[in-house]
């Protein structure tokens, strides 16, 4: 095709047209002097023009239409036709192939080395250009130039090689260069597709006739089936390497970590062997240090609840509780409030198995329980480092709860976790675990109980009509008819999500303040008055009404909601 061309300058004709003013063009100007960016890409960074607002233009001075892919179902094979590493470089995907002629749509059409370049890669098919937002753009990237063909392609060479091989024992069969470059192929490929596709967890999982590689996305497993069922040892071995376990030990489990660069990421991985059937099952859960921590304000925390949060978390003694089970995002809570909380006035330990996140400036304890190394003897004597605020990884047993009970009633504020249902039932199970009722009463503060519900994804959402069914749990659920008038949504699916309707997390919080009556209700040991006078709370809001709101506000389905409710019965 011929490259279109504009008629003046970009900033020439973003003037022209009024979008923008002169003295908006010199200060972008002047800022790409030093940036080195493109002036387009200088001009949403300032704020001066949306992303969209600009492409809009762009293709209507251009002539070529503006798509949204989000909403279009693209072929992995169509958009191989141009390899990955060129439509990162060059910002452009293949979205339709018609023969001897390709769509493609780029975030910068005025770019006219690019244009040739994909000429002549693509010849002798002719290009049909169109304008896509770039974020798009990426999001379609991740998805489509997915790394399975890469994982079955070295699983196979991997076979092949084990099979050629006369020595069953996996230890010296893949120590030569071969072997040991082709397993580790093979891992770089699970791990490349595993941060595109923002999953928590990789599984590695061998069964009788397969391998099963699944991995957690939005709290959902996906799997990726081998017919290589050999090489998992292969694997299991490599990894067991990186994360410096025993490679001799098959028939105990084993714990890890070790450290990863994907993509630009440093990837965390906290790995756990566990002996099965057919082998070793591994479990490796991946945390994206580069991502940085969130706020108590990015958490999804709504601001009423940050706000007694932050008023709690800002006392100078006493315990402050987040409970939930696991993969419920409490430890996330509790990094932000420990990051709000690090100041050069505050001496802050933290006792932790294992060890997440490394802070500066917080004294931060790895437990090891083969050398005595427990959360009770650690707390012991982090007591006596004078601290001024205490962080315990788990509340596990009695002797660390009245442990963590006498610090914070002796001048310490304490946060902890804890495996539990909901925020009422956690100041009853520290009763249950041992600690005395008086302890409890006097230094617990508050309770932060929560749960993750996927978001519907905000390119597809539609509106949906609840089945009679769901409205009558809905109405059972909120004690009034508000479900009857609520306009709810569910996402029908599109390229942005892999066609499930969600995309990303949102955490649901509960947020239990100890007034005095329910103090006093636990220095006697009354439960029954204290879990009374909790549902009583005025400020006291369960975890399904709050996300029955998120629902109101489309931001997740009732489908969420409901199986919310059902984990918290389920639980309780």
């Amino acid at each position: 095709m011929a490259a279109p061309k504009l008629k003046m300058r970009l900033g020439d004709l973003l003037v022209h047209e009024h979008i923008i003013t002169n003295e908006q063009l010199m200060q972008a100007l002047n800022s790409q002097k030093t940036s080195g960016r493109k002036l387009g890409d200088t001009l949403i960074e300032l704020g001066f023009i949306g992303e969209k607002q600009l492409l809009e233009f762009l293709a209507q001075q251009l002539d070529v239409p503006f798509l949204d892919i989000s909403q279009r179902r693209i072929l992995p094979e169509v958009a191989k036709l141009l390899p990955e590493v060129h439509a990162r470089r060059l910002r452009a995907l293949i979205i339709e192939d018609q023969g001897d002629e390709v769509l493609i749509g780029m975030s910068d059409p005025a770019d006219l080395g690019g244009l040739d370049q994909l000429e002549q890669m693509l010849a002798p098919k002719r290009i049909k250009l169109a304008v896509v937002m770039e974020s798009q753009l990426y999001e379609a990237f991740d998805g489509l130039y997915r790394r399975t063909a890469d994982i079955e392609s070295f699983a196979s060479q991997l076979g092949e090689e084990y099979d050629q091989s006369s020595d069953f024992d996996l230890s010296s069969t893949f120590a030569d260069e071969g072997g040991d470059a082709t397993v580790g192929k093979l891992l770089q490929s699970v791990f490349e597709d595993a941060v595109q596709m923002r999953a928590s967890d990789v599984h590695i999982e061998p069964d009788e006739k397969q391998l099963r590689i699944r991995q957690r996305i939005d709290g959902v497993l996906q799997e990726n089936v081998l017919k290589e069922t050999k090489i998992a040892s292969a694997m299991v071995l490599r990894l067991k390497l990186m994360a410096g376990l025993d490679i001799s030990e098959k028939r105990l489990p084993q714990d890890g970590r070790f450290n990863l660069k994907i993509k630009g990421h440093s990837i965390d991985v906290r790995m756990s062997t566990m002996p099965v059937q057919y082998g070793e099952s591994v479990v490796m859960r991946l945390l994206d240090q580069s991502a940085g921590l969130l706020s108590l304000d990015e958490t999804g925390m709504p601001a009423d609840l940050v706000a007694r949060l932050r008023h709690q978390i800002t006392r100078p003694h006493g315990m402050v509780l987040v409970t939930g089970p696991t993969g419920s995002g409490k430890t996330t809570t509790l990094y932000a409030a420990l990051s709000e909380l690090n100041q050069s006035t505050k001496k802050i330990i933290t006792v932790e198995d294992p060890v997440e996140y490394r802070l500066p400036r917080i004294n931060q304890v790895q437990v090891n329980s083969k050398i005595d190394l427990t959360f009770s003897s650690v707390l012991r004597t982090a007591l006596r480092q004078d601290p001024d605020i205490l962080m315990v990884g788990e509340m596990r047993d009695q002797e660390t709860v009245e442990i963590g009970l006498r610090g914070a009633l002796t001048g310490h504020l304490v946060l902890s976790t804890l495996h539990t249902n909901d925020a009422i039932t956690s100041a009853l199970r520290l009763i249950d675990m041992g600690a005395a009722g008086f302890l409890v009463g006097s230094s617990l503060r508050a309770i932060v109980a929560q749960r993750l519900v996927r978001r519907i994804c905000e390119h597809c959402g539609i509106v949906h009509q609840p089945t009679s069914q769901e409205l009558l749990w809905l109405t059972n659920l909120t004690g009034d008819d508000s479900a009857n008038s609520a306009q709810f949504k569910q996402g029908k699916g599109c390229q942005s999500c892999q066609y499930t309707g969600y995309r990303g997390r949102i955490g649901v919080f509960e947020l239990l303040e100890m007034n005095e009556p329910m103090m006093a209700a636990l220095k006697r040991n009354d439960t029954d008055s204290f879990t009374e006078m909790s549902k009583a709370n005025p400020t006291f809001k369960p975890l399904a009404l709050s996300a029955f709101d998120y629902a109101c506000q489309g931001i997740t389905t009732v489908e969420e909601v409901l199986r919310l409710v059902e984990t918290v019965e389920v639980a309780g």
